[in-house]
């Protein structure tokens, strides 16, 4: 409740569009009929009375507050709010009427008389007599003081006259679907909420850690002061609520915390008095932030049975269930029916331990009663509702239970939802999954048999003092001796970095079992099939002559061979050769043939290796016409090459749908004078970005070029301030490629250059481009999340060609200040490989393996030395980034040696056996290759991988194209004596001497400096 000194400040524009929207709901009730649910939510009244008196703390939730709060953006106490078909009365204060003075501004207005109360009782009679008509009055909210008894008196003499109904199903019914401006703020509260989880689950993690002793109740009360106290530092530091007003904060309710087998499903819940117990603990925290409510409830498990993850599985499973009928047009008591359905057939043992409702409506009401999710409501859901989405089992029962409070034990998952026309979107992510509440206490050497198997999904482990043999986090001692037997960060590291590598692991063999071993041959070459001529008449009538003729229109080459004119497509011919000697001219043309070395390429295949093959055609002639017709070949063979580069190159572009405009005016949000990367063809010029209905569009008045991306098609979207930089951005990664510019691109950028702006502007534009941002997440309808980097725990490195500054987001590793642009998935990560890290090094490097290994590796080369120790906690775990890692935690399993790999052979040796390559050990080939080059004995472990200077360049050259084609075509004399003789003694020992640079990998003296700064020339 503000109080009478505030400058309270009302937005009329909010008010008038709102009450446009109540009145016009309202209206339209009194035409349906008496079945419909509109009709009996307002019962067909003609005026609607809402009265306030005094603010009740233990009632924090009513309609005619409610009422309030959505018209006004306040609670205003002593206040009359009377609506009639065709206008809107209020009875204030005189000192308050002047804020309500504020509402009579802005177009489109919706009239609205102010009435002034005093001090006099009569004036006051009179002026509630004029007032009283036919009233419908709200629900009997508790109300009371000196106002309402004043009102009341007034109204008994006329009560009688009056048909009184009860109107809160009608005020329920207009509040249920939030406008964009609500959306935004329940987001907020509800980013909030996910934070105090996220902090909770660490405080609890830390109380068992350090074997103290709390009372939930104690407990909660922590955790409720952690929004009220000064120290704002946890949540400021998350930039997401930097522009969080704390001043509008409070909690829905006292958070609920339960354990020790004592648990209470029920709305009333409390924590109580006993002390938190390490098993089973359920905990639900709500957030208020302008009135608007949300909530989020996770359970931890400490030390949990096989069983029990089972369980947790389901729950996250009947969740995602019910999330896909959560949906505008559903019915309540439909929808509870079908998970309850769904329970019953995937786990009958669990029907009887659900939850009778699934949640209920929110708002600016914790609980909207008029929609529980129960079987029993036949309101249906529609787009924009706002949910408290409750899925949980009670008083299961835990047969392996250590202790008696761990024998009963129950789970729940409460998330914000929000309905759209299909999906429910989650508002408060994060703490979700099985990794990230699951903890374990038991020491390495107990022989307990559920630690002895390796679970598919190894929880987290909780540096624990129970005994001698555990270590705590927790600085007991100030004494150096003492701080000798406390694990390191590094043994910690090492510690985590095996867990990562075992799951790895399993999930390799899981991956690739011989069950799934039929998807690693879908990658494998495919045999093309190319036809010259489909009949006879199509062929040339040239071939009479016996001459070679070169025809471009089939992309043949026509030879004579004993008399018969016999065509040869392009793709058979791997290189032509031409030279002169005398007065003759000799031409040879090379196919290819199957077991034959096609350089740095992938063999290609055949239909039928084992047929017999034409290697080599050599024609002589004194007539120069051989000249005209090799360079002919030539042409051809580089037109064909660069087809063939097209089509691989629009193989992955996915047909996109049709961007749905906003029909019938302008999009209002727009981004101006903006201009995009991958430009358009033609002048560089600025541009508008729109947000319609499925997607943007980005166009200019200059031009007729446009550009268009779904919501559908983004996997990220980043947004970079111009702090430190002379642009400020907007960057989309897209799932699949698009055609921008004649060019396919999966990264495109808008961005606005902030090198002519005053530095006191620079925060409005930051403001404009970030409010654009998140209106384009709120527009996606979850399927997109803003992403900003953090530039603090950036570093150097040189990804491309020049050396830049690499930074983390939340979900990846980017650059986007300069093109080519660099964006990394973490999701997408296999392994992490720090390359060439010894002692004496300025730089050292960092190879990206992805989980599609198809994928080539990208290297991150020359990142100092110093920086070596963040870029390991960084890859170690994502909580460096502190609550920004609240949505998507992801922690890289990486491995360090001290010289470069041949990630092109490695990669493909995989490619060829990803089932055997786990079974002989998968990733650890890198953990031994790294220990024997401490021992000096890297040459017999592991070296089939390493990476000499030859295979530098080859690999180096991986990305030619057309250049290297032609090379190809071209060929050389010495190629042709070694396709028609056998190979003589300097090639035998060339031979030899590559076999053993394969076997030993690398090249005697390749540890120097100077060998390594020439292999760099080729890496980059």
């Amino acid at each position: 409740m503000p109080e009478e000194k505030m400058e309270i400040r009302l937005d009329a524009d909010v008010f008038h569009k709102r009450a446009r929207h109540f009145l016009s709901i309202w209206k339209s009730s009194l035409n349906k009929e008496p079945s419909d649910e509109i009709y009996q939510a307002f019962q067909g009244v003609n005026s609607i009375l809402v009265v306030v008196g005094e603010i009740m703390e233990e009632y924090p939730y009513q309609k005619s507050t409610a009422i309030q709060q959505w018209l006004l953006g306040y609670e205003f106490t002593d206040t009359l709010i009377l609506f009639t078909l065709d206008k809107i009365h209020f009875i204030v204060k005189e000192k308050r009427a002047e804020v309500f003075e504020q509402l009579k501004q802005g177009d489109r207005q919706v009239p609205i008389e102010i009435h002034k109360r005093s001090k006099d009782s009569s004036h006051n009679q009179t002026l509630f007599e004029q007032i009283i008509s036919r009233i419908s009055e709200g629900e009997q909210d508790k109300t009371s003081g000196n106002f309402v008894q004043e009102w009341q008196n007034a109204y008994n003499n006329f009560k009688q006259d009056f048909n009184e109904v009860d109107i809160a199903p009608g005020i329920a019914y207009v509040l249920a679907v939030k406008d964009d401006d609500e959306l935004r703020t329940t987001r907020m509260a509800c980013k909030i909420s996910t934070a105090m989880m996220y902090l909770f689950i660490n405080v609890v993690s830390s109380i068992i850690d350090e074997e103290k002793e709390i009372t939930h109740e104690q407990l909660s009360e922590d955790v409720e002061n952690m929004l009220y106290t000064k120290d704002e530092k946890w949540l400021t530091s998350h930039k997401s609520l930097q522009d969080v007003d704390f001043n509008r904060t409070d909690v829905c309710y006292a958070p609920i915390i339960q354990s020790g087998g004592v648990y209470d499903f029920k709305p009333s819940a409390q924590s109580n008095n006993n002390k938190l117990h390490d098993g089973t603990i359920l905990c639900s925290l709500g957030v208020r932030y302008k009135s608007y409510c949300s909530n989020i409830g996770r359970t931890i498990l400490i030390d949990p049975t096989k069983e029990q993850e089972k369980n947790y599985e389901f729950l996250l499973d009947v969740q995602r269930r019910t999330l896909e009928l959560l949906k505008e047009g559903q019915k309540i008591g439909d929808i509870y029916t079908r998970v309850m359905n769904y329970v019953k057939s995937k786990r009958p043992d669990l029907a009887d331990k659900f939850v009778k409702s699934l949640g209920h409506g929110m708002g600016i009401e914790f609980r909207e009663s008029a929609y529980n999710l129960n079987q029993k409501n036949t309101k249906e859901l529609k787009a924009g509702m706002m949910l408290n989405l409750f899925i949980g089992f009670i008083d299961l029962e835990n047969p392996k239970a250590t202790d008696e409070k761990s024998k009963i034990y129950s789970l729940w998952i409460i998330d914000t939802a929000k309905v759209n026309n299909n999906t429910a979107q989650l508002l408060t992510e994060g703490n979700r999954t099985l990794d990230s509440i699951c903890f374990s206490l038991k020491d390495d050497n107990e022989s307990d048999h559920e630690t002895k198997k390796q679970p598919k999904r190894p929880p987290k482990t909780l540096d624990n003092k129970r005994t001698g043999n555990r270590k705590s986090a927790v600085l007991r001692t100030k004494f150096r001796s003492e701080e000798k037997d406390d694990e390191s960060q590094d043994q910690r590291r090492k510690k985590h970095q095996e867990e990562l590598a075992a799951r790895k692991q399993a999930d390799g063999l899981a991956r690739f079992s011989e069950k799934s071993n039929e998807k690693t041959s879908q990658h494998k070459a495919v045999f093309r099939a190319f036809e010259s001529y489909k009949r006879d008449t199509a062929i040339p009538k040239e071939v009479k002559d016996l001459k070679i003729i070169v025809d471009s229109k089939s992309e043949s080459i026509i030879l004579p061979v004993f008399g018969f004119a016999v065509p040869f497509h392009i793709s058979t011919l791997k290189n032509v050769n031409k030279s002169e000697e005398g007065e003759y001219v000799y031409l040879r043309l090379n196919f290819l043939t199957p077991g034959q070395a096609t350089g740095k390429k992938e063999d290609n295949p055949f239909d039928d290796p084992s047929a017999t093959f034409v290697r080599a055609f050599t024609y002589r002639s004194t007539d120069q016409l051989l000249s005209d017709i090799y360079k002919k070949i030539i042409d051809l063979k580089k037109a064909a090459a660069k087809r063939e580069t097209e089509r691989k190159e629009m193989a992955d572009l996915i047909a996109q749908d049709k961007l749905i405009e906003i029909k019938g005016r302008r999009p209002t949000q727009r981004l101006s004078d903006v201009f995009v990367r991958p430009g358009l063809e033609g002048k560089r010029v600025p541009g508008e970005l729109e947000i319609h209905e499925n997607g943007l569009r980005y166009h200019s008045h200059r031009t007729t070029q446009k550009l268009d991306i779904l919501f559908s098609n983004i996997q990220h979207l980043f947004f970079q301030p111009c702090d430190n930089e002379l642009i400020v951005l907007l960057h989309i990664h897209l799932n699949n490629p698009v055609i921008h510019g004649k060019k396919k691109t999966k990264d495109i950028q808008f961005y606005r250059e902030a090198s002519d702006v005053q530095f006191d502007e620079t925060a409005l534009l930051n403001k404009e481009f970030k409010q654009f941002t998140e209106k384009v997440a709120e527009a996606s309808e979850g399927r997109v999340d803003v992403d900003i980097p953090f530039r603090e725990i950036g570093f150097q490195g040189v990804p491309f060609r020049t050396n830049v500054l690499l930074q983390p987001t939340t979900e990846c590793l980017v650059h986007l200040t300069d093109p080519p642009f660099l964006v990394v998935p973490l999701a997408d990560i296999e392994i992490a490989h720090l390359e060439r890290v010894q002692f004496g090094l300025k730089n050292f490097d960092l190879v990206f393996i992805f989980k599609d290994y198809t994928r080539p590796p990208v290297h991150i080369n020359t990142i100092p030395m110093n920086q070596l120790e963040n870029v390991k906690d960084w890859l170690e775990c994502s909580k460096l980034l502190t609550l920004a890692t609240i949505a998507s935690s992801v922690d890289v399993n990486f491995y360090e040696g001290t010289q470069n790999l041949n990630w092109a052979q490695i990669m493909k040796t995989i490619n060829s056996d990803p089932a055997d390559f786990f079974e002989q050990g998968g990733w650890s080939f890198l953990k031994l290759h790294s220990e024997n080059e401490d021992s000096a004995a890297s040459s017999d472990s592991a070296s089939e991988y390493m990476q000499s200077e030859d295979s530098f360049e080859e690999s180096s050259s991986d990305g030619s194209s057309l250049d290297e084609d032609a090379s190809d075509v071209i060929g050389s004399e010495s190629e042709e004596e070694s396709d028609e003789s056998a190979p003589d003694w300097d090639e035998h020992e060339e031979k030899a001497r590559r076999a053993d640079e394969r076997k030993h990998g690398i090249k005697n003296g390749e540890d120097s400096d100077d060998d390594r700064k020439k292999n760099k020339k080729f890496r980059r």
